[in-house]
């Protein structure tokens, strides 16, 4: 019976030893499989709350780049009376356009229409031939597109289809009207939730739709009036922004870069 007791008391001292060896190795795995704070879940979004907000910017500039389209118009008796009364005049035109220094790579036919001229409008029978032929041309120096529409018309062209302004760097101010766009509807969130008592946190959507416009001349003069939040005026190269470089029938007036965003963030 002693014998038996001392056994079992061996076995319990071995179990008890383990148990305090192993103690610190539980405690330790549990620590390491419990989750510690991270900057990543310390910066999460809490969607629980949230504001919604849009920002629209503008970004005026003025355009660099024109496209004219000029057209003559021809009649004649026969298709080849008209088509050298056409062939003529649409040269005179093209020339006085390369006196004024424009490169011949600049200067291409947009289209050619020739349609026959009936006697009425219920008769088949052909009394002639109309030709209408369209030049377009591209003018690197906007300060010459009062100059080229009036050789245009001295050298025969009997038509001024359109004159559109372009930008050679419309991506650069696309990104430039969109960073303040979202600027502006980060800044709208911080008024808003601090107008509630409330705190502007991270961003957990936002869209976009960015787009521009011709914002002078003939049409369109008011445009930049919808707008909120930020219109940036960028100034031509020797000049003020806006300035007009000559005077004449077209106004160079300005390209306006227009972003929008709406987004949402989280209120703290």
């Amino acid at each position: 019976m002693k014998q038996k007791l001392t056994r079992f008391h061996a076995a319990l001292v071995v179990f008890l030893m383990l148990v305090i060896i192993g103690i610190p190795g539980l405690v330790a795995e549990a620590a390491s499989s419990t989750p510690t704070p991270t900057a990543e879940t310390e910066l999460a979004c809490d969607t629980g709350r949230s504001i919604q907000v849009s920002g629209t910017a503008v970004v005026n500039v003025t355009p660099d780049r024109v496209l004219i389209q000029l057209g003559v118009q021809s009649n004649g008796s026969t298709p080849e009376n008209v088509e050298a009364a056409n062939s003529r005049t649409i040269n005179q035109v093209i020339s006085a356009s390369k006196k004024l220094g424009i490169a011949e790579k600049d200067i291409v036919t947009d289209w050619y229409l020739i349609n026959p001229i009936y006697e009425n409008y219920s008769s088949l029978v052909i009394s002639g031939y109309r030709i209408n032929n369209v030049v377009a041309i591209t003018l690197r120096d906007i300060s010459k597109v009062n100059e080229m529409i009036t050789a245009a018309l001295n050298a025969g062209a009997n038509q001024v289809v359109n004159v559109e302004f372009y930008l050679s760097d419309l991506r650069t101010y696309r990104d430039q009207a969109r960073e303040l766009a979202v600027e502006a509807a980060s800044e709208k969130a911080q008024d808003i939730a601090a107008a509630a008592g409330s705190e502007a946190g991270c961003v957990m959507t936002i869209n976009e739709n960015t787009w521009s416009y011709f914002n002078g001349g003939w049409y369109g003069q008011n445009r930049d009036l919808w707008t909120q939040n930020t219109v940036q005026n960028v100034a031509p190269t020797g000049g003020e922004a806006g300035a007009l470089t000559e005077a004449g029938p077209v106004n160079l007036g300005q390209v306006s870069v227009r972003a929008e965003v709406s987004a949402s963030f989280s209120l703290k």
